[in-house]
């Protein structure tokens, strides 16, 4: 009898339905939730024990063989104006959306639900003593340690940056440390293959957890949102960033096939953590040179979070609608202008997409307090959102490596093109 080897975005995606099932059928158990949750607690630690590690070493590595602070100066140079064009462009396709759909007029405050969110508060009043400025200092870390406790992915990429020159520097010196190093990858990457077979009870537990404690009855009352949202975000994925890459002479839909099982990971789990070590990885089998792989998409992690910026306007002007407040084309603009500031200002604090809109929407005089009726379904969004930002910098990686002359995809993908 032959034997059915599912692949593993398979077993994840059955990991998912059966998660829904089972949180749909247990739904407001806080029994299910308590044996639920420590599961996919333990493999988000599990993923975010190897992040840094991955990150760091793979950094200094890729680093270390091109050697050049130049080189290193352009490629973050490159990155960054192609982050804050897309960015840009983002945020512009949620206000036209938000505009053309009005997902927030005419609904009955009254008939929807208020979340707390008080947390959110404390973290945006944290965070908004700090000026942009102050965010990019914050970058050179005083100690690489500390920012490897706390996992500050900026600070860690700065000091991996700074180290992998200095190897090189040092020419047969370092050599010692730079085989120390790709031998910390390399074991660090076995150790993401061997987590990622729990990948599955993982999503399970997660993705059941989720939707015993909000059910699917909750989409309901805002399923209007929840539709503009997801179709805006298809729309941009697929017309925006698939003309981008079809622009530098790739397919879209090749890219989300090669990332099937991420994309199903990032979604069920609502973390970009969870696929980092591996979209890295793929993105250099695919042909991108690896310091590139391993220095765009981190540095992506924190400036190029498309789907995230491109709900923050959508939602801004949802609650804007939701109230009745009209927004002239001059506070869209302003909004925009805010949105790319305040998103890479405080990029990576726990809530992201929450903070930055209550940073940002008392600059149009839209009320704080609206963010209280989103709340409650924010994770079924976050989880659409996480995907975006997959895709996005998985495909700003290919982007800036296309723009090196430093594409080499395999082979067979050659040959394909060819004929």
């Amino acid at each position: 009898m032959k034997k059915i080897k599912l692949s593993l975005a398979s077993q994840i995606f059955i990991g998912l339905i059966l998660g829904i099932i089972v949180g749909a059928i247990f739904y407001g158990s806080v029994t299910a939730q308590s044996y639920l949750q420590p599961l996919g607690d333990i493999f988000l630690r599990l993923i975010k024990m190897i992040v840094v590690p991955i990150v760091f070493s793979s950094i200094v590595v890729a680093i270390a063989g091109v050697g050049d602070l130049k080189s290193v100066g352009k490629l973050g140079g490159k990155s960054l104006f192609y982050f804050i064009v897309v960015t840009m462009i983002a945020i512009g396709v949620g206000l036209v959306s938000a505009n053309i759909f009005q997902p927030g007029a005419g609904l009955n405050m009254n008939e929807l639900e208020k979340s707390d969110i008080s947390n959110y508060v404390k973290t945006t009043e944290s965070e908004e003593g700090k000026s942009f400025i102050e965010t990019i200092v914050h970058i050179v870390p005083s100690n690489p340690f500390q920012a490897m406790v706390e996992g500050d992915m900026l600070a860690i990429i700065f000091f991996s940056v700074m180290f992998g020159i200095g190897i090189a520097a040092i020419g047969e010196k370092g050599k010692p440390v730079l085989q120390f190093f790709q031998g910390a990858a390399n074991a660090m990457f076995y150790v993401t293959n061997v987590i990622m077979k729990f990948a599955p009870i993982g999503v399970f537990a997660l993705i059941g957890v989720t939707i015993s404690k909000f059910g699917l009855a909750s989409l309901i009352p805002l399923g209007k949102l929840v539709i503009t949202v997801y179709g805006t975000m298809i729309f941009f994925v697929i017309v925006i960033l698939g003309l981008i890459a079809k622009f530098v002479g790739y397919s879209i839909f090749k890219l989300i096939k090669n990332l099937k099982e991420e994309l199903i990971l990032a979604f069920s789990t609502a973390s970009s953590e969870t696929v980092l070590p591996r979209i890295m990885d793929k993105m250099e089998t695919a042909g991108c040179p690896k310091h590139v792989a391993t220095f765009v998409i981190p540095t992506g992690y924190s400036f190029n979070l498309d789907g995230s910026t491109l709900y923050q306007a959508l939602a801004a002007l949802f609650i804007a609608q939701m109230y009745g407040i009209e927004i002239s084309v001059m506070e869209q603009i302003t909004l925009m202008l805010v949105l790319m500031v305040t998103s890479k200002g405080i990029a990576g604090v726990p809530g992201v997409s929450f903070v930055v809109l209550l940073a940002t929407l008392g600059t149009v005089g839209i009320p704080l307090e609206g963010l209280a009726f989103i709340a409650g379904i924010d994770r079924i969004l976050d989880m659409g959102r996480t995907a975006v930002n997959v895709v996005g910098n998985a495909l700003a990686a290919i982007v800036i490596s296309k723009w090196e002359g430093n594409f080499n995809p395999p082979v067979e993908d050659q040959v394909q093109k060819a004929s």
